[in-house]
């Protein structure tokens, strides 16, 4: 009688606990998918389409997503959008990716860009493959957006991708709760978002051209799967990416035409030589200007 009554006692204490674990009813993700921060990957041709090596680094960039895919379903997500988010936007492989997750791929020409797909619904973002700014010691292959930006900053904190990527989900009350790229970018997240879920993939050694030494794609893609789930279970202990509005951007451009032909944006103040500001109240003001500046 005892043994009984003990077991209906663990019975309603694993009710009550299922009850207070119980995960949202729906959650959505986005996983936005660079490819210069991908595992192994050291130079440009490994990332062009009409590189000898791409086929091989695109499996790989799809490897690494469904990590993360693996990992945020573990987590409880019941929709997972993926963002193709480098160059053509058109590299991962839609017959390789977890068939649980939808692939957004191409371009829009909108403000969203990396981040097409993001809306208020969404509960995390997961960025895979990301990379370093432009200037970067020990960083791999570099950039924001394009070779034309030298510098973005938005009220004196100059962006990384990641940064202007987490301003965008931050404008629908999303945070990022997770970063894999290599050891450069993970340093430039630390310091931006603060002490969030990263996996560095990879680290670079000279400058401005780095060498790697890289984890194997197997090991990448177990930290990668882990580290989501930590951080997409963990998802209400982190606060969306804000900055206090006006928002003022400077951008530096290493193309003298674009420059010339970016004063006529509306709002737009040349300040330097190859430099322009535009301040909003508004954040995708200023996502938009930079989109169609550079």
């Amino acid at each position: 009688m005892k043994r009984i009554a003990m077991l209906f006692l663990v019975a309603l204490t694993g009710v009550g606990c299922a009850a207070q674990l119980q995960p949202d009813r729906e959650l959505k993700v986005l996983i936005s998918v660079d490819m210069e921060g991908i595992a192994g990957v050291v130079t440009g041709e490994e990332v062009r389409r009409s590189g000898q090596d791409y086929e091989l680094f695109r499996r790989i960039m799809t490897q690494e997503t469904n990590a993360a895919v693996e990992g945020a379903l573990a987590a409880g997500a019941t929709e997972i959008v993926v963002r193709d988010a480098h160059g053509s936007a058109r590299n991962i492989l839609p017959d390789m990716l977890h068939p649980q997750a939808k692939l957004l791929r191409d371009w829009t020409g909108g403000a969203l860009g990396m981040m097409e797909g993001i809306d208020e619904t969404f509960g995390a973002v997961v960025f895979v493959g990301y990379h370093a700014k432009p200037g970067t010691p020990d960083a791999i292959l570099q950039h924001t957006m394009s070779g034309v930006v030298e510098d973005i900053s938005i009220n004196g904190i100059s962006m990384p991708e990641s940064g202007i990527n987490a301003l965008i989900a931050g404008h629908y009350g999303v945070p990022v709760v997770f970063v894999a790229g290599d050891q450069a970018c993970i340093d430039e997240v630390r310091e931006l978002f603060g002490d969030i879920e990263t996996v560095s993939v990879k680290q670079g050694i000279g400058h401005p051209r780095s060498a790697v030494l890289s984890l194997h794609p197997d090991e990448s893609s177990r930290l990668i799967r882990a580290g989501v789930e930590r951080a997409v279970r963990a998802r209400h202990e982190y606060q969306p990416y804000h900055l206090e509005a006006p928002f003022t951007m400077v951008l530096k451009l290493r193309n003298q035409d674009l420059v010339d032909a970016g004063e006529s944006y509306p709002g737009v103040t040349r300040t330097g030589e190859r430099e322009l500001t535009y301040t909003s109240d508004q954040i995708m003001d200023v996502i938009e200007a930079f989109t169609r500046l550079r």
